[in-house]
């Protein structure tokens, strides 16, 4: 999947959720897709990665503190 094609589909989710609230103000939208898209992306790369925390962090770079901490905050590992 290119850049372009993940842009896209950001893009769609976008405007499908605004039409979906009919008029009603949206609130917090960054806040809302960061968190949606951030848990399964962690959920991949940590599953492609074979569970190893200094290399998912390595490909997302972020420091794997960093990593460990969105992890436990997804409830993707038990503290």
């Amino acid at each position: 999947m290119s850049r372009k094609a993940i842009d896209d589909c950001v893009r769609e989710s976008v405007e499908q959720y605004l039409s979906d609230l009919r008029g009603a103000e949206p609130g917090d939208l960054h806040r809302l897709f960061i968190a949606a898209a951030e848990k399964p992306l962690l959920d991949v790369v940590m599953r492609h990665a074979d569970g190893n925390q200094s290399k998912a962090a390595d490909w997302l770079g972020i420091d794997r503190n960093t990593l460990r901490r969105k992890l436990l905050d997804h409830k993707l590992i038990k503290p």
